[in-house]
């Protein structure tokens, strides 16, 4: 996941937090199930850290830089669970998690194969029932500028349902707008 200083700078800066906060992490839940345990995938600095932390029971994190491991266990302590883990390859037993979400963190993983590889754990580590949700953001000039040097390898929205239903989900659903999309799909309650 390797980012420039400038969107380092940023991603871990109160305007982002702040906007996490206010109005990414709403847009990106609204009407998501989340449950009482939580896996979130690639917290980073942790600015959606701290507001899960705020609306789940229990909740782990799974962070691929190492250096953003330690921080995050510093800052959360007991409160959260973090381990230093691969999202396409997650150090965890099958079917533990009531929900797993992602926050634009999907463009960092660094193919379309790996991507999908993350979509199948994800899948794999969920209750029968649960669901997957996040969001991620789609390009535009300033994005890519913020990204210079950067792993970026978008998502498209509109062929991430294919993707999903590939993965074993269910029920998904895709909402884009002008510089981010947010979805959802559940594990199968039965795979019979």
């Amino acid at each position: 996941m390797p980012m420039n200083l400038v969107h380092r700078k940023l991603c871990s800066s109160q305007y982002w937090a702040r906007a996490v906060e206010k109005h990414g992490m709403p847009w990106a839940l609204d009407g998501v199930p989340l449950g009482a345990h939580v896996l979130e995938i690639g917290p980073g600095f942790g600015a959606t850290t701290r507001v899960l932390r705020k609306r789940v029971a229990r909740l782990t994190a799974v962070e691929v830089d190492e250096a953003s491991t330690e921080q995050l266990r510093a800052e959360f302590g007991d409160t959260v669970r973090v381990l230093h883990g691969d999202g396409a390859d997650l150090p965890l037993p099958d079917n533990e998690f009531d929900s797993v979400v992602c926050f634009t963190m999907l463009h960092h993983v660094p193919s379309p194969a790996l991507q999908d590889r993350l979509f199948a754990e994800a899948q794999r580590v969920l209750r029968p029932g649960g669901v997957f949700a996040g969001s991620d953001s789609r390009t535009s000039f300033l994005f890519r500028q913020l990204h210079r040097g950067d792993t970026m390898v978008m998502v498209e929205p509109g062929g991430l349902p294919d993707r999903l239903l590939s993965a074993g989900f269910e029920g998904v659903s895709v909402l884009a707008k002008p510089g981010a999309f947010r979805f959802s799909a559940r594990k199968p309650v039965s795979t019979l």
